[in-house]
């Protein structure tokens, strides 16, 4: 199972494209695997004979396990085989299924007992009891500790047995919860690990900024009512925005080292993308020397191939920057938490009618809250301010996004 990418540990064979006697050529497609953050292709690093698989379809491989053997017919592959021994099957594990809702109190007994009258626990040796009041207590599974007796010397009797059967049937029932567990995609586990490793050691602060949309979603629609019209969005008006505003302020297109703060000489912008499964941030490069339309085509054919889980390890690694949008989902502000080692993402809200004062008259505007989250390490609140002016700006003026 090799290791497609930095962050993978683990690999799950979806399904084998190949059989076994199979004659393979260097690069042919193997098997289906996913990845923490996609589903791609095994390709074959040479050529021969598919001479063993040793893991079946949908099984969890760790990283460098052997899963299969491609040889030359005549090839002993038996010291290979012994050499592996039986670590390659039981150290894979069939990818997990959701199962069926479970109480959070399953039983721990070894065996189900056959279903019959409650026998109550053996008495203590101490407890005296009448025979019939023993009896109504092994019959009702009842515990004669629990018993108050008023009988002569002590003694439960018959009717210390009812009242205490009447008792705890009149006792509220504590209904259990019931719950499902659905096992972590590797995507999910993926975002468990990099957001822990983020939130506990980086220092984060936010800044927030309302921007006024008016003129760039006049910029929108002009595009897009053209004689060729040209799709743009929303996020693509904003990734433009960005690539200029980080170009103009270097710090937050850097990361955070133990030797020091390093400054990328190239703008890579990961934009957020939701899947069933969980996250997953493809990565536009190289913005600062592109256009808008440029980044709304690539940007449109990223997302595609984002949302159908078949990007490759260098669509979704390497982002400089981050940008997570959930305008489109009815959300009016949010904060996002930075990726490592990036220095800050911004999270935008959708675009709403809001009144406005404009020389001293109301007006309605269509206004957008962004927030940026940024790590203290490499910035601080002054130079997220003017960051965030920069970027308001832009979209607020948004001529200049239009400039190649």
């Amino acid at each position: 199972m090799p290791k497609l990418t930095d962050t993978m540990t683990e690999g799950v064979v979806i399904k084998w494209h190949k059989h076994e006697g199979d004659r393979i050529e260097s690069g042919d497609a193997l098997a289906e695997i996913e990845t923490d953050k996609a589903v791609m292709d095994l390709e074959a690093f040479g050529a021969g004979t598919l001479r063993k698989i040793l893991v079946p379809d949908q099984s969890t491989v760790p990283a460098g396990q052997l899963i299969a053997v491609i040889a030359a017919p005549d090839e002993d592959i038996a010291p290979l085989l012994a050499e592996a021994g039986a670590a390659s099957p039981a150290a894979a594990r069939p990818a997990p299924k959701p199962p069926a809702a479970t109480p959070t109190a399953p039983s721990t007994s070894p065996a189900a007992k056959p279903p019959g009258r409650p026998t109550a626990p053996p008495p203590s040796s101490g407890i005296k009891t009448s025979p019939l009041a023993r009896r109504m207590a092994e019959e009702a599974g009842l515990d004669l500790a629990t018993v108050t007796p008023t009988g002569p010397g002590g003694r439960i009797i018959k009717e210390d047995v009812e009242q205490a059967l009447t008792a705890k049937r009149a006792a509220p029932k504590v209904s259990e919860p019931v719950y499902e567990v659905r096992p972590l995609s590797q995507i999910r586990k993926t975002i468990a690990r990099k957001m822990t490793q983020s939130k506990a050691p980086v220092p984060h602060f936010y800044v927030t900024n309302e921007i006024d949309m008016e003129r760039a979603l006049t910029v929108k629609a002009e595009l897009a009512d053209r004689e060729q019209p040209i799709k743009v969005t929303v996020t693509d008006l904003i990734i433009r925005a960005l690539a200029v505003a980080l170009t103009r302020f270097p710090q937050f297109n850097a990361s955070f080292q133990d030797e020091g703060i390093r400054y990328h000489q190239s703008i890579h912008i990961g934009v957020a993308v939701g899947l069933d499964e969980g996250l997953i941030v493809p990565v536009l490069r190289d913005c600062q020397s592109k256009g808008l339309i440029q980044l709304a085509e690539e940007a449109r054919l990223l997302f595609e191939r984002a949302k159908s889980r078949r990007l490759q390890p260098d669509e979704y690694t390497g982002a400089t920057f981050s940008l997570s949008n959930l305008g489109m989902e009815d959300v009016e502000q949010f904060s996002a938490i930075i990726t490592p080692p990036e220095a800050a993402v911004l999270a935008v809200g959708k675009i709403t009618q809001a009144p406005v004062v404009e020389n001293g008259r109301v007006a309605v505007r269509r206004r957008m809250m962004t927030t940026l989250s940024c790590d203290h390490r490499v910035v601080d609140g002054l130079q997220a301010a003017k960051f965030l002016q920069a970027l308001k700006h832009e979209l607020e003026e948004p001529t200049g996004l239009l400039l190649p």
